[in-house]
This record gives C-alpha cells, structure tokens and sequence, in this order.
C-alpha cells in the first residue's frame, strides 16, 4: 500500500518552519475554532505541544489496531480509574459491573458497561462533573449544544483537552495540504461578524496559525441571509470556505440560478451536520470544487475525517474510542450500520463513558490509503432545513441553542415551521414551563431569527426521531 504524503500545503511548504507570528485564538465547540475568543495557552508552548502530537499523529496512524486498541486500553484504563475514585455516579455504574480500582480493561469488560444516554448527562450533570481533576489538565473550558437529540446540554472540558482537539484540527489541515498563504472564508455564529462586512483577520487562527504563517481569514456571521452571505463571498472571492451544509446546500442553488461561480474556490469544507447525500455532486457541479466533511460532537471533539484520498472516514483513534453498536448492543462488523458510541480519552472534566451521540454510521473496511485508523464509510446524523423569513428570505435555522440550555426545566426541544409567519415550540420538560419562560422563549426566537413570528407552544412526553434514525431540532413543514 502507499503511504500518503502528509507534508502540508503550498504555504507551508515554503519554510516548513513554525510562524512564532500573531498570537492566535480559539474555542473548544466541535469545529473549527472560532477567531476572536480566547487563547487556550501561551503560544510558543501551544507550538511545541502542537508540532509535537502531528510528529506522533504520523506514526500513530499506521499503527496495526492491536498496538492501538492497547493506547486506547491504557488511556481508558486511567479515566476508568479516575472517575471510580472521583465521582459517585461512576462508582456505582462501574461497581455494577463487577469493576475494581485499577483493574485492567479488557474489551470484554467495557462491552458491560451500560450506553451512556444524553437524558442521562443532563439528569446527572453535577454528579458527572463535579470532581477532581488532574492539575496539569486544568484550568477548565465550558460551552453547550442541542447537540444531535435536540436537548440542551453544557459541555465541561479542560484546557489539555482543548490541545488534543486543536492537534486533531491540524492534523486534519495537514490531511489535506491545504495552502495556509491563501485566504479562508468562514461562515458561521459571530455576534461581531454580521453582514455585510463581516470581520477580518490577519491569519487563519488557532490552531493553524499557532504554528505555520497563514494568509488572511474572512467571516460572517451564519444569522444572515443567503442573498447576504452570496453577495459577500463575490466580494471577497476567498481561496477556502467552511460552513455548514445546510448553507452551503442553499448557496449552491443561490449560484447555479445566477450562472455565476467564485473564481479563487480550491475546496469547500463543513461540519457541524450530516450533509444531504448529493451536495458533493451539487457543489462540483455548480462551483466546480469538491466538499471535505468533518465529523464532530461539541460534548466529545473530534471523531472522524475524510481521509485525503478517499471519501470515508477515518476515526481519530487516539483521543477517542467509537463503537457503532446494533439493535442488540453488539459491534457493528464492515457494511453493517448502527448507533455511534463514543468515549473521549482525555476530558476528566465530564468524563463521558460509552456516550451515544445521536448519530447512525455504517462500518467500512481498511482504508486502502495505508493509514489504519478505523474506516466509517457514512454518518447519518443530524440534517438541517433553512427558514425562510416571513419577507422571503432564506437563512440557516439557529435559535440560540446556548441560551435554550439556560432553560433548566427543558428535556428536549424541537422548532417547526408551520407557515411563512407561525412557529410551533415543541417541548419535552421537568415539570411545568410557565408564561414567564414561554414569553422568555417567544423573545429569544424572534430577536435570534431576526423578524418576527408568531409562536406557539406544543407540550409533548417525547419527541421521537425520524423514520431514518435521524433526530431534527429544527423542522420545516412549509410546502416543497
């Protein structure tokens, strides 16, 4: 088998020397990092940490699965210890099964361990989170998702596993020798980035620019419209783009009605959903330039990538365990598809043990790339529609999912449109909500959608996924 080049793009290249330049920033909320926030650690120490792990990375990825199940083992084997001595609500989960402090894992053993559910976490969040935490992982990091269950959750993490997900993030760029001279347009959630500007950058951010010189980085803020986000990428004619499917989905159709195309495009990037199954083919057709996919969860980081060379996935092994288990709670074998199951190695802030993400994804066979990092071959997971305003326009359904998690009475939640002027809130909750908090709500949707509807409310004991596996927190109901 040949074993891929995996020297970075064009603009690395040209030195292969780390920049020391601008003193970049990042957050830990799946993928990418969002320029403007707060650096995770000095930079020169972020540079070595970095370079350090994509030495490793380019071992570790030809690993034979023996050798990496036994780092997976190992790594498991120190949480597993960790949280049976720190947190109760493990203890008696591990007790359960027969587990003794410092006992070895062995793939028999950790197949005992109940399926960790998301209604679970969020019942048991104190008892999950509150507990030590190893000094050197500290100081802690929070964010919050709806995740792919529609139900509100903060995320707790520590600033070593911030590291590990900012060197998967690279290794992920490197994946694909990206150029780092050229110019990245990023659309996504910014307060400070609205149209029809939207913000500037001198460089790329974390983790790219903590470690090579980059060209310049572009963003808007997701809460526009289409017609906004196409008239500002014709402005800045960028190199790179990376948002969501959904929107991409709708500036493909925004392009190809128009005849027109973005001259400087190399390749379109997105994460954050699962991508409708023939917006590859869309996007090659329309804007001459192919789509790479980046699988990740807020609660767990990076899961997998699309390898450079083929359009599967490849799990990243090394900071997390995934299980795709059937109806039966048994692994999935090549071709077969089940429910994803995840364990983060590095987060002893909110250890999350055999965590079901929400998420169904097929087993694939080796990767005839060389690498041996396990192969999913497809991830149906959480799809998205686009609201369309009541003046027409057309924009990606975000709702403010951080501010809903604010709502400690919320279980679960899903948004429905029902007409170009009427919303319906369908609620799963502890207890009654009340006219205070619907009202709080109503606010909330109207100010973050941007114009006004009407809203009501549906109490419901469950809200169940769709026929095809997949859990919508945003549905619409409008005619095709």
């Amino acid at each position: 088998m040949r074993r891929p080049d995996d020297r970075p793009g064009v603009g690395v290249a040209a030195t292969g020397e780390p920049s020391g330049g601008n003193s970049p920033k990042s957050t830990r909320d799946g993928y990418p990092p969002r320029p403007g926030t707060s650096t995770p650690t000095p930079l020169k120490e972020a540079n070595r940490q970095l370079l350090a792990l994509q030495g490793k990375f380019r071992e570790t990825q030809y690993w034979p699965p023996e050798r990496l199940w036994e780092h997976q083992r190992r790594q498991l084997g120190l949480v597993v210890d960790h949280v049976y001595r720190t947190r109760p609500f493990y203890r008696a989960r591990l007790a359960a099964c027969g587990y003794q402090s410092g006992q070895e894992i062995t793939a028999e053993f950790w197949q005992t361990l109940p399926v960790l559910t998301r209604r679970e976490v969020q019942e048991h969040f104190a008892a999950i989170t509150d507990g030590s935490v190893p000094a050197e992982h500290l100081p802690y990091v929070w964010d919050s998702t709806s995740g792919s269950s529609g139900m509100p959750l903060k995320i707790k993490t520590t600033h070593h596993a911030q590291i590990m997900w900012l060197a998967a993030t690279l290794r992920e760029e490197l994946w694909h020798r990206r150029d780092f001279s050229a110019k990245l347009a990023v659309i996504r959630r910014d307060d400070d980035a609205r149209p029809p500007h939207g913000k500037r950058f001198a460089s790329w951010e974390a983790p790219v620019a903590l470690v090579y010189p980059t060209g310049p980085a572009v963003v808007l803020d997701n809460r526009s419209t289409i017609e906004q986000q196409a008239t500002w990428l014709l402005q800045e004619q960028p190199d790179y783009l990376l948002t969501f499917p959904s929107i991409l989905r709708e500036l493909a159709h925004w392009f190809r009605s128009r005849g027109l195309r973005l001259q400087n495009l190399r390749s379109l990037r997105i994460f954050g959903e699962a991508p409708s199954p023939n917006l590859a083919e869309l996007c090659r057709e329309v804007l001459g330039v192919d789509v790479t996919d980046v699988y990740s969860a807020t609660e767990v980081g990076n899961i997998a990538f699309q390898c450079p060379e083929y359009k599967h996935y490849h799990v990243q092994s090394e900071m997390i365990l995934v299980e795709v288990l059937d109806d039966a709670g048994r692994p999935c074998g090549p071709g077969a598809s089940g429910k994803v199951v995840v364990t983060a190695l590095y987060n002893y802030a909110m250890p999350l043990l055999r965590y079901a993400v929400g998420d169904i994804a097929e087993v694939g066979a080796p990767c005839g790339c060389g690498r041996t990092l396990p192969v999913l071959s497809r991830i149906l997971g959480r799809a998205r529609d686009v609201v369309v305003l009541p003046s027409g326009a057309r924009r990606y359904a975000y709702f403010g999912s951080k501010a809903i998690a604010d709502f400690t009475e919320i279980v679960q939640f899903q948004l429905a449109q029902k007409s170009l002027y009427d919303l319906e809130v369908r609620l799963v909750t502890r207890g009654a909500f009340g006219a205070t908090n619907e009202e709080k709500l109503r606010r909330l949707l109207n100010e973050t959608l941007g114009e006004h509807f009407s809203i009501t409310f549906d109490y419901r004991d469950a809200i169940p996924h769709s026929a095809s596996g997949k859990y919508l927190d945003f549905v619409s109901e409008l005619p095709v």
